[in-house]
């Protein structure tokens, strides 16, 4: 999505790669419980203030989510906003229901906020 293979790079230059493509990470769930990994199993969860986080952002034109989890909780949560919402696959590769060249394709479809 942002021209360059992330997978080789540690965590930390992962974010720097990130940072300078102008590409933020927020989790929508600030805590919950959990049992195992997969979304269907949240509980009690506190989501974080991504309004007041887009309003901060005057430039943001668009918000991906990845997964279907994270785009119901973040589409409530930004649907007084007029920004771009975007419903991604799963980045995860636990998520086999979709092959890995069309996840890249529908994550690609991020580049053109990245202009």
């Amino acid at each position: 999505m942002i021209g360059r293979d992330l997978q080789p790079l540690s965590y930390e230059d992962r974010l720097a790669a990130l940072l300078e493509a102008k590409v933020a990470l927020w989790d929508v769930v600030a805590s919950a419980t959990r049992t195992g990994s997969l979304d269907a199993t949240i509980r009690e969860a506190e989501h974080n203030p991504l309004a007041d986080l887009a309003a901060s952002l005057p430039r943001l034109r668009a918000v991906g989510f990845n997964g279907g989890t994270a785009a119901r909780i973040g589409a409530a949560l930004l649907a007084e906003t007029s920004l771009q919402l975007i419903a991604l696959p799963s980045s995860s590769p636990a998520y086999a229901a979709m092959p890995l060249g069309e996840k890249e394709r529908r994550w690609a479809e991020l580049r053109e906020f990245l202009r």
